[in-house]
């Protein structure tokens, strides 16, 4: 299955026990609030130490009222790219994509060609986990070592930005202490994956990315 880049996403640098992250709450018109727009990606390090744990919300700024009706795209994939020797090009690619009422997982696994273009990895089978529904108890899956979720949850990125709009136009020179949570009260669509540390090579440092990608 041939997929194209519609969407690319956030980059940012995972370094063993820290977490790195970055966020784009407002994108292009074509994508902005639909199951291409990613909205954050993050890397951690696990509970369980030995494990690294990825994650990428879509489908920004979801009134309680629209989280319910959101859904995943099942032609659009969600691709997270890892670079293990540093020369920004992926080395291991995670893939998911919905079919029906789940979400399918492949990798981490060597990509069938890097860049824009990708292929679904089907002889790197993951696992699946049914996709949450709003409401309801979050529904997780095991496989393979790895685990698996997929469904609504609550925006975790905090960013004031009535106050980043004050510092603009020189009316304010920092952030207040606390600040006002813009993003309070919305949700987002997150897929997640939790990967032993031993499926993404020996390389202590890698760089993390995520790109959409819709079926052409």
């Amino acid at each position: 299955m041939k997929k194209t880049k519609i969407v690319l996403g956030l980059s940012l640098v995972a370094i063993t026990g820290l977490v790195f992250m970055a966020a784009d709450h407002a994108d292009a018109p074509a994508v902005t609030g639909n199951a291409s727009d990613i909205t954050d990606v993050y890397a951690f390090q696990g509970q369980d130490t030995n494990n690294m744990v990825f994650v990428v919300n879509t489908q920004g700024l979801l009134t309680p009222g629209a989280t319910a009706a959101a859904m995943f795209n099942e032609n659009v994939l969600q691709e997270i790219n890892i670079d293990t020797n540093g020369d920004n090009v992926e080395d291991l690619v995670i893939q998911a994509i919905r079919k029906n009422d789940k979400m399918y997982f492949f990798g981490p696994v060597a990509p069938g060609m890097t860049g824009v273009t990708s292929t679904i990895k089907t002889n790197a089978v993951a696992g699946n986990v049914e996709i949450s529904k709003y409401g309801s108890a979050p529904i997780t899956s095991t496989s393979n070592g790895m685990k698996f979720f997929a469904g609504p949850r609550d925006d975790p990125f905090f960013f004031d930005l009535g106050q980043f709009k004050h510092i603009l136009a020189g009316e304010a020179t920092g952030f207040n202490n606390p600040g006002t949570d813009t993003f309070a009260g919305t949700n987002v669509l997150s897929t997640i994956i939790e990967v032993p540390k031993s499926l993404l090579g020996s390389s202590t440092t890698i760089n993390v990315w995520a790109e959409t990608k819709k079926k052409q």
